[in-house]
């Protein structure tokens, strides 16, 4: 049976989201054009790949083989592609990439904006999450995360100088309780947490003292993902809050939240633009990474 590369093509995208309708996003068809090359694969193999229900779609045995098969093909063949069409020289096409919420600079707006407007013909598609993120897994191009929890294989470039993390509350919290005086008298305070995901433990809000890094774990009475919800209810008086400095630097300003604890709150290497190592970038993500230099160059 000659092969259909195609169709082989669609079932690894399928087999990658578990679901339809978001191949057929990625492949920017019909959710029933995916279902049916799908089933003319399935038809021409005489067995079943996939096992769909109403909510989800998993790999059946014989579908676990041939991905595992095929997969490494698929990636070699995207990858070949990719390296050809960067021949053509002009940034083009779609830009995958996942930033953290706390990268305050990188999603201001005028960064973005003006890569966009020097590179009309680049589309990006930016994913903001807190969750451990595969960049390669998921098929994205790059992402934008602290320099610390960035894998060793990829490469990475400094997009802002350091950074620091900060408890702050409001100037009514601390005239009405008053302010902590070591990081360990948090628990005894009114405290809003930060968590990545619905299932995540609070975050332990980390310190430094004499060197030696340690972390509180404090019992939020209000835990959410959201920053921009967190500062609102800090500004609002509800209790004490943790996150990056970069984060409440205009609330800071303003006298609307007031620092404490600084001398436990060391700085560190800040946000990196990181992504896969590769002799050849393709020309959307080299523009990407030139027009980051150049706007941190002229920011110094």
């Amino acid at each position: 049976m000659e092969p259909d590369l195609h169709a082989l093509a669609v079932f690894a995208l399928v087999a990658e989201e578990r679901n339809f309708r978001a191949a057929a996003v990625r492949l920017g068809v019909t959710r029933s054009a995916v279902s049916q090359t799908i089933r003319r694969l399935e038809g021409n193999f005489g067995i079943a790949l996939l096992q769909r229900t109403t909510r989800s779609v998993s790999l059946t045995e014989a579908g676990e083989r041939l991905y595992a098969d095929v997969a490494p093909a698929i990636a070699d063949i995207r990858a070949a592609v990719g390296r050809t069409e960067s021949l053509r020289g002009k940034p083009r096409g779609q830009l995958r990439l996942a930033v953290a919420s706390i990268a305050e600079r990188f999603l201001a707006g005028p960064l973005l904006a003006g890569f966009v407007e020097a590179n009309p013909d680049v589309q990006l598609d930016i994913t903001v999450t807190d969750e451990e993120f595969d960049i390669v897994a998921e098929g994205n191009d790059a992402g934008v995360r602290l320099g610390e929890v960035i894998e060793q294989d990829m490469i990475a470039i400094a997009i802002a100088g350091e950074e620091r993390q900060l408890a702050v509350c409001s100037p009514a919290y601390r005239d009405r309780f008053g302010l902590p005086s070591h990081p360990k008298d948090l628990v005894t305070h009114r405290c809003i947490g930060w968590r990545p995901a619905p299932k995540s433990a609070p975050y332990r809000w980390e310190f430094s003292e004499h060197g030696k890094d340690f972390s509180v774990a404090v019992a939020p009475e209000i835990t959410t993902n959201d920053m921009a919800l967190m500062i609102k209810l800090a500004v609002a008086g509800a209790g004490i809050t943790f996150g990056m400095e970069e984060s409440f630097r205009p609330w800071l300003a303003r006298g609307e939240l007031v620092p404490m604890l600084q001398d436990y709150s060391p700085r560190f290497p800040g946000f990196y633009f990181y992504y896969p190592s590769r002799k050849n970038l393709a020309p959307k993500l080299r523009a990407l990474v030139e027009h980051l230099q150049r706007t941190r160059s002229a920011a110094r």
